[in-house]
């Protein structure tokens, strides 16, 4: 027997990833090209590979800094929020469209850290939050956060990640 919560939730029509990322304020930048001798994405059967993203304007400029004590925070969070949109614009040029995203299987989050910094998973809980708005439980992830000493362009966050996609 099917509870009213479950009904209700088949009975819905499913809302496209843009759409929920929409519905939250947030809008996709257009996808930007790699700083180097890379490529921003990589298809191996289910698996969408992302290189790592950082927080990269549509001017061209990056959040930059390091972050040294809690108060700095929510800088980094914006920042990996931005990170987070920058590889959802990959995501979208790799597959033509983001609802053939199946899962977000692992993320992996660097923050240009002072050796003192502690709040690595506060910080790339921007991303992580950002792939739960667009894909609900298939944005969900296993996840690492770690400090780094710096980051190309003094950016303040740089992330990848590992997608299940269908065709």
């Amino acid at each position: 027997m099917k509870t009213e919560d479950s009904l209700a939730k088949h009975a819905l029509p499913q809302i496209a990833p843009e759409q929920r990322l929409a519905a939250a304020g947030f809008q996709l930048p257009v996808a930007q090209s790699p700083s180097a001798n890379y490529i921003p994405f990589r298809r191996v059967g289910p698996l969408l590979y992302l290189s790592g993203h950082g927080p990269k304007a549509a001017d061209g400029s990056y959040s930059r800094g390091r972050l040294r004590a809690h108060d700095d925070v929510p800088l980094g969070y914006a920042a990996a929020q931005l990170a987070a949109l920058n590889m959802l614009a990959s995501v979208r040029l790799a597959l033509g469209d983001l609802s053939k995203v199946e899962a977000v299987v692992k993320v992996l989050g660097m923050v240009n850290a002072a050796p003192e910094f502690e709040h690595h998973p506060s910080v790339i809980d921007g991303c992580s939050d950002v792939l739960i708005e667009a894909f609900g439980e298939g944005g969900r992830h296993a996840r690492s956060a770690v400090g780094m000493g710096s980051l190309p362009h003094g950016m303040l966050v740089e992330i990848e990640a590992v997608l299940l996609v269908r065709d």
